[in-house]
């Protein structure tokens, strides 16, 4: 049977399938998945709460059945655990779409994800130590970095943003007020999901190469951009 150190200290019967240790493991899938679900559905992401609930509860005694067949039946792989890795794999990336402003969105919550299917399964393997570790260190990734991931963006010299024009003839003005500015256009796409409402509508990646332009943060580089007379409505992607 898999073993690991908190299964020691918990007790021999924590080891085995039993009615105990089903329990003991179903609470903690459940609590995990709280804690993860919570943190998605208070961002507003699609995958919440009850999602996660339920990932993580199959998960787990997928991971208990691998655990029977394997010690009981001897069968010679993880077959469940398998197909659930590859079940979430085809649901998680359905989550990621694109926006009307062509942003990605849901990666981060399709990889909470799977990677909850991969705690919760090593849960139900009987590894309690592991699985809480490796729950930490998701929610360390989700919650630690978050402002370390903004400031970084923050500092670069590249960023996206959305930009809605009055006229598609004022597109030409815009390219060369940004390059007056020390913007370098390094990608321009028309945004087809805006094609009847009047406005020329576009995708724009920009490298910062004045040298004035680098002591700006991207807010008032945009900001600046805002007020020109061809400029309906612009704002920062990502």
């Amino acid at each position: 049977m898999p073993t690991d150190f908190l299964a020691h200290l918990i007790g021999e019967w924590s080891e085995t399938i039993n009615i105990a240790s089903t329990a003991l493991k179903t609470v903690l899938a459940i609590l995990m998945a709280v804690i993860l679900g919570c943190e998605r559905s208070r961002n507003r992401h699609a995958a919440g709460l009850r999602t996660f609930i339920v990932l993580s509860i199959g998960s787990m005694f997928a991971g208990i059945g691998d655990v029977y067949f394997i010690t009981v039946l001897h069968v010679g792989f993880s077959f469940l655990s398998a197909a659930v890795f590859i079940g979430i794999s085809v649901i998680t990336a359905n989550t990621i779409i694109f926006s009307s402003k062509n942003q990605i969105m849901g990666l981060t919550t399709s990889v909470s994800m799977w990677s909850m299917s991969i705690v919760s399964a090593m849960l139900g393997f009987g590894l309690y130590g592991s699985a809480l570790i490796g729950f930490a260190a998701l929610m360390i990734g989700l919650l630690g970095f978050s402002k370390m991931e903004v400031y970084i963006k923050d500092k670069s010299n590249h960023f996206e943003i959305h930009l809605e024009l009055k006229s598609r003839g004022s597109l030409q003005d815009f390219i060369a007020m940004a390059r007056e500015f020390g913007l370098k256009i390094d990608n321009l796409e028309l945004n087809p999901a805006y094609a009847n409402s009047g406005l020329s509508v576009y995708t724009v990646k920009f490298t910062v190469v004045g040298k004035a332009l680098r002591k700006k943060s991207h807010s008032d580089i945009i900001e600046a951009l805002s007020v020109l007379d061809c400029v309906y409505h612009i704002e920062k992607l990502g």
